[in-house]
């Protein structure tokens, strides 16, 4: 046993090997062993997180990330494809833009501890577009990869004030990225507890600065980690090594990233509880906690077709702690557009088609939606703080809100909701998924090269070879 780590409650100790273990299982796994129902989980993932990078095809963030990673590639080429644009470029600069890209519109998922589709999905497929691995790997790596962020992820999460200081959603991106391409390059246990010790030395410090700045950085972030998780499995199959251990050894991972580790979350059942069960899809462009506002407020918009100027306020009971904002002059970035309560409610009545428009920047500033946003008023009830919103959903619940819209011509509309479709006890259908991935994807794929990509996306296990579906993601 290579280091005793104390329990929480500090009464005894407990010899484990950690890392070992859970390199073991993510070597180790197979197709075959994974249950139908989470295969199918992996694949409407899958077919969200690509969706949702398409639909940021107009984005300006979405343009950048393809000028900086193409003149990191410099002009090279390479086995990967660029998502949306479909040059061919490295592995790492196409992970660089498929990572960003999956988080630009805040539309993928939202596990327990961030969005692990942002880097799992683009690093898995660009890994196994690379090897030309088939689609079966390709389901495994994603399950496997879902499987070792989650649990080194819900082991970092922070106590209380810790949490307060910065929630690091970023930091532990790196460990689902790393396991995907771990798992499509086919390592062996040794080498998987490589990766995460590597991943460990490139884990960022905890601190979410884009929560004060509202920094557009925050969606190149998820790139970023992508681009460094494929770097980290090339250097392992190169051969850096004596970096093993790292969720065991002294002065170690838990010690610089939290300051309430709880790894009884690393090892907790193993193999038999699979965690991408339990993650949230979004069923809107828009920060988690503006999802159940979102749907509640479109319901009453399809059944009474209401447009901005019949509106005379709009009430969101109850209101969202550090999600109510609504500068007069216009939002300055689309981080902090996507965070707003009252921005997301009045996007959707000027739009009831979700997508980039939204986020446009004509629309960030546009004074009818401006206007519309300072009409959205918080209801009686006490806020409710994404920390305690967070804490329902460990438990499998959600807050709901109730939106009531009032008319200049007297009527009171209402609606509530709560665990939103997409919500992990109540996901959206596989015909829903096509239908939002239809949406999504328009901007890129149009007619039967939509039909194609639907078609291969839901039968990914029976694809051969992920090299030949590059006009699925461009």
């Amino acid at each position: 046993m290579r280091y005793n780590r104390l329990l929480k409650d500090n009464d005894f100790l407990v010899e484990t090997e950690y890392t070992k273990t859970l390199s073991e299982f993510a070597a180790s796994l197979r197709y075959e062993d994974i249950p139908t129902t989470v295969l199918e989980r992996a694949k409407m993932i899958l077919l969200q997180t690509i969706g949702v990078s398409l639909a940021a095809k107009d984005c300006d963030i979405a343009r950048k990330i393809r000028k900086i990673a193409l003149e990191a590639n410099n002009g090279n080429g390479g086995p990967a494809t660029a998502w949306i644009t479909g040059e061919k470029i490295s592995a790492a600069s196409a992970a660089l833009i498929a990572g960003t890209v999956s988080d630009l519109l805040d539309w993928e998922d939202c596990s327990w501890t961030g969005h692990p589709s942002a880097g799992i999905i683009p690093a898995a497929w660009i890994t196994a577009e690379e090897r030309g691995k088939s689609g079966k790997d390709l389901l495994t790596a994603i399950v496997t990869a879902y499987e070792v962020y989650q649990r080194i992820a819900n082991a970092a999460q922070p106590g209380p004030r810790r949490n307060e200081l910065g929630w690091g959603l970023t930091s532990w991106q790196i460990f689902g990225v790393s396991a995907a391409a771990a798992k499509i390059y086919g390592f062996d246990p040794r080498r998987v507890d490589q990766t995460i010790g590597m991943s460990v030395e490139s884990s960022t410090i905890p601190a979410c600065y884009h929560n004060t700045t509202m920094s557009d950085f925050y969606h190149y972030e998820h790139g970023y980690r992508a681009r460094t998780g494929v770097l980290i499995v090339k250097a392992v199959e190169k051969g850096v090594h004596n970096q093993r251990d790292t969720l065991d050894a002294p002065n170690g991972y838990w010690d610089m990233i939290t300051d309430e580790p709880k790894l009884e979350w690393l090892l907790k059942d193993l193999g038999k509880q699979w965690l991408i069960m339990e993650t949230l899809l979004k069923h809107w462009p828009a920060n988690m906690w503006v999802q159940a506002p979102a749907e509640a407020l479109s319901e009453i918009v399809a059944n009474n077709r209401i447009i901005p100027e019949e509106i005379e306020e709009i009430v969101v009971d109850p209101g969202i702690e550090d999600r109510m904002w609504i500068p007069e002059e216009g939002f300055r970035s689309v981080t902090q557009a996507e965070f707003s309560v009252p921005f997301v409610l009045s996007a959707l009545v000027h739009d009831p088609v979700p997508g980039a428009a939204w986020y446009s920047k004509a629309n960030l500033s546009n004074p009818s939606v401006i206007r519309l946003a300072q009409r959205v008023k918080e209801g009686a009830s006490r806020q409710i703080s994404p920390g305690g919103g967070f804490a329902k959903f460990r438990l499998g619940d959600y807050p709901a809100h109730t939106v009531t819209v009032k008319t200049t011509d007297g009527r009171v509309l209402t609606a509530k909701a709560g665990k939103h479709p997409g919500h992990p006890h109540n996901m959206l259908t596989t015909r829903q998924f096509v239908e939002r991935f239809e949406l999504q994807a328009s901007p890129v794929l149009r007619g039967e090269r939509l039909k194609s990509a639907v078609d291969i996306l839901l039968n990914i296990e029976g694809q051969a070879n992920i090299a030949e579906l590059s006009r699925v993601v461009s």
